[in-house]
């Protein structure tokens, strides 16, 4: 008997089960029968216990997926794009294995960045903006919902695309860089960035699988305006460490990463009113509400 038939319930694939996969799967597996597909048998025992069934397979060797053609009506691609080349080489040879099936899948939803949009210089940006990608990583996202939204209406599939800007969290606040006094920039040339905490991006992801509309962009973010100096002034001040210092972006690009840099250097303001077709209010709908958790709990640790 195969997989897609030995459970009654309907079933979910996720893709790229991390930190966000699990947080998705443990509210999934209440109603679903939870797929996750995994290329480390070692994390077979935290994918169990978030409620999923691991799959073992790897995105880069199509030969191993062949299992996952006809196992969910609903596939959750939260994986991302290999770390080099302008295609997604990952979403494609997922969806080449998907198209063998006998239209099992009837729904997708991707999780691709709001790094697609580049730089407007601060301007507000939103679902109908034209992409326009500045990095070889954005360009493979820029890839991936092409080839999406081109392969889904061929083969019935509503794909839903949630752009996501930088996740935070309790754990992924950008405490070390404070620790380690690392400068920003000055505030006239600061950048504008967009933030979504871990808890309202699972959230939304579930209310994609019942709420996403067919071949739909949707800004999964907050929609705060805050420029990225003042974010980290906000963290510092949280967790009652100095502020960092402020340089020129001359001086500041030659001690950081080509990577940090680029993010940076693009400033955007993303507005989010497609968010309310979701139906799911946010927890935290700023960062500032999210630290004012922090200072009434010290530790930084959340209550469920």
């Amino acid at each position: 008997m195969s997989l897609m038939k030995s459970f009654g319930k309907p079933r979910i694939l996720i893709i790229g089960c991390g930190d966000i996969g699990l947080r998705v799967a443990k509210q999934l597996s209440k109603h679903y029968r939870v797929f996750a597909l995994t290329s480390q048998k070692s994390r077979f025992s935290e994918l169990i216990q978030s409620g999923a069934l691991p799959i073992l397979g790897n995105l880069d060797q199509p030969e191993s997926l062949w299992r996952l053609s006809d196992l969910a009506q609903t596939i959750i691609h939260l994986a991302p794009p290999q770390s080099v080349g302008v295609r997604d080489n990952r979403t494609r040879n997922l969806l080449r294995i998907l198209a063998q099936g006998s239209k099992t899948v009837r729904r997708l939803i991707y999780v691709s960045t709001t790094g697609v949009y580049g730089d407007h210089q601060g301007a507000q940006v939103s679902e109908v903006t034209p992409v326009n990608p500045q990095s070889e990583r954005a360009k493979r996202r820029v890839d991936a919902e092409r080839t999406l939204r081109l392969w889904g209406p061929a083969h019935g599939v509503g794909v839903t695309i949630l752009r996501v800007p930088g996740i935070y969290a309790a754990d992924r606040l950008p405490l070390e860089r404070l620790h380690a006094k690392t400068p920003a920039l000055l505030p006239h040339e600061d950048a504008y960035s967009n933030h979504i905490h871990s808890d309202d991006l699972a959230n939304l992801v579930c209310a994609a699988v019942y709420h996403g509309k067919p071949q739909r962009v949707i800004n999964a973010c907050d929609g705060g305006q805050t420029k990225m100096g003042d974010y980290f002034d906000q963290v510092a001040d949280a967790f009652a460490l100095e502020r960092p210092p402020r340089l020129p972006a001359e001086q500041l690009q030659k001690i950081v990463s080509p990577m940090l840099w680029s993010f940076m250097r693009e400033s955007r303001r993303v507005t989010n009113t497609r968010l309310a077709e979701l139906k799911t209010p946010l927890r935290y709908p700023s960062v500032a509400a999210f630290l004012k958790t922090i200072s009434k709990n010290p530790s930084g640790q959340q209550s469920d």
